[in-house]
């Protein structure tokens, strides 16, 4: 048999004050004068009987939910989107709200359904996440609605988003495999026309030029990003008599192919070739042997910032005329696959940037 709900009238009536104080209290009304005394009381005595507020009602009153959506193109089925879930929690409940997540397979159909539920439901905002990094178009839906891009960027002025620091990556990556002395390097890049494979491949290469690398001695090549493309871009790297002593990958999945070609090719990690990935996906950078060094995605921070900011336009009431954006970079999750080059492969002398760090 169900239980009956606690009423405010039974707190009152245990604490031995009016409805009206308890209300008060519960509510945390602001400007109330309320003695220390009563207010310990009206709290211990709402714990004991197992008092929980109507929500409903609070909704009603305060025209809040204390609920949001998190709509995302593929949160089932990317390893990246419990990160950036957990991010949203972590603001969402420090905010006594709750998230709301589905999931949209890229089916603007499925989308559009998803959108009205979330909005009958009344949810007080909006996380809009994509599970790449590109531009979107906002559905027109959410006009109107408190919401921020996370994984994704917007040309609508009003709208804030958070996506990685691309370029930034790209200069850390080239930073671990210069500063530990390699030459001759190669960034095997992805061939899809996105703003990750432009912005990596921007980075490294600053950093290569403020390190006073040799235009000859730095290559890019552009392969699927997945096990197989990593294997026949490596195997066109590595078969070459001149062969980089130092790899950066796209992605992990793309090193996981690398660490194959290197394998039947008799060369050692890191002894002969170096490799650095991106993305840190766990169970492949921590699953190759040796451990692979690798630029982390910052989902969770994503998650963080895009929440914070919901939060803030749902408190003020208004969509800012010019949202903040924000390029938030990734630490470089250092394990075993980086070592200076062997004595065979490493040409002499050469200089080290005043600034190595760049700017992002």
């Amino acid at each position: 048999m169900a239980q009956n709900r606690v009423t405010i009238k039974q707190v009152a009536a245990a604490a031995g004050v009016s409805i009206t104080t308890v209300s008060h209290v519960l509510n945390d009304v602001p400007g109330k004068r309320i003695h220390p005394e009563t207010r310990e009381r009206v709290l211990a005595e709402a714990a004991r009987l197992g008092y929980a507020p109507n929500i409903l009602a609070q909704s009603l009153r305060t025209q809040r939910s204390h609920t949001i959506g998190l709509i995302g193109d593929e949160i089932a089925t990317t390893p990246f989107a419990g990160k950036i879930i957990l991010g949203a929690q972590d603001v969402a409940t420090s905010h006594d709200s709750v998230v709301f997540v589905v999931n949209t397979g890229y089916e603007r159909a499925v989308e559009e359904r998803e959108i009205d539920a979330l909005l009958r439901r009344q949810v007080d905002g909006i996380l809009y996440a994509a599970m790449y990094h590109r531009p979107v178009e906002l559905p027109a839906k959410l006009a109107g609605v408190p919401t921020v891009l996370i994984n994704a960027s917007c040309a609508d002025p009003a709208v804030a988003w958070a996506v990685p620091d691309e370029a930034a990556g790209g200069e850390d990556a080239a930073e671990v495999l210069l500063a530990a002395g390699h030459r001759r390097v190669a960034f095997i890049n992805d061939i899809d026309d996105i703003p990750a494979a432009f912005g990596r491949e921007e980075g490294f290469r600053r950093r290569a030029a403020a390190w006073g690398l040799a235009h000859e001695d730095l290559q890019v090549i552009a392969a699927d990003a997945d096990p197989e493309g990593g294997y026949q871009a490596a195997r066109r790297l590595l078969e070459n008599g001149d062969r980089p002593t130092g790899i950066f990958c796209f992605n992990d999945r793309l090193a996981m192919g690398v660490y194959r070609a290197a394998a039947e090719l008799h060369l050692r990690i890191p002894q002969d070739v170096s490799i650095v990935g991106f993305d840190n996906q766990d169970f492949i950078a921590d699953g190759l042997y040796p451990g692979l060094t690798t630029v982390e995605l910052p989902h969770y921070d994503m998650g963080v910032w895009a929440a914070e900011q919901l939060f803030h336009q749902i408190s003020t009431g208004r969509a800012p005329t010019a949202a903040p954006k924000t390029r938030i970079r990734g630490p470089v999750i250092h394990r075993h696959s980086v070592a200076p080059p062997s004595q065979d492969s490493s040409p002499g002398e050469w200089h080290q940037p005043a600034d190595r760090r760049g700017n992002a």
